[in-house]
């Protein structure tokens, strides 16, 4: 039986950049990032999915913006789309400053996550219904990003990318 479909439910974590976390800039690791980024992209897939879930692929990662000493980092992750037993990942970082309170957007990233049964084969997850334009246009582009994804790893012959292939016709 397959999963019922349902909308995307987001998983919002904050953490506080201390002096173990930072490089000699004073500014967060991108490696500490990244580890804060996986966690939360698997609590997204693990609620969507009611599976546990392994990361298969990042995607993208963008470093738009130093995060500081001191701030606090929030990081507000949804699935953007589902694939049989596959799932998009979004997340979008903010930093806030402790003492003006002020929240900037600086980093985003994209996971895939596959859910796994009991036994650790891959198992069917709930398709995703966007409901916002922004859930609306990451559900559209996932279906590229992962074609170009698999592309790139070799599981994908580049003609057989037909939503690549429209991008270009």
């Amino acid at each position: 039986m397959d999963p019922k479909p349902t909308t995307a439910s987001y998983t919002e974590t904050t953490h506080i950049v201390l002096p173990n976390d930072t490089n000699v800039m004073d500014n967060l690791f991108g490696g500490q990032l990244l580890k804060w980024l996986d966690m939360s992209c698997a609590v997204s897939a693990h609620r969507h999915s009611h599976r546990i879930t392994v990361t298969a692929a990042v995607n993208n990662v963008s470093f738009d913006r130093p995060i500081k000493l001191g701030d606090m980092v929030t990081i507000k992750a949804h699935v953007s789309r589902t694939f049989n037993t596959s799932l998009e990942i979004w997340a979008d970082v903010w930093t806030e400053n402790q003492f003006t309170g002020e929240r900037i957007k600086c980093n985003s990233a994209i996971y895939t996550f596959v859910a796994l049964d009991e036994n650790g084969k891959p198992a069917p997850v709930p398709q995703v219904i966007p409901v916002t334009e922004e859930e609306k246009v990451r559900f559209e582009g996932a279906l590229r990003r992962r074609q170009l994804r698999l592309i790139l790893a070799g599981k994908m012959k580049p003609g057989e990318a037909s939503e690549l292939k429209a991008l270009f016709v």
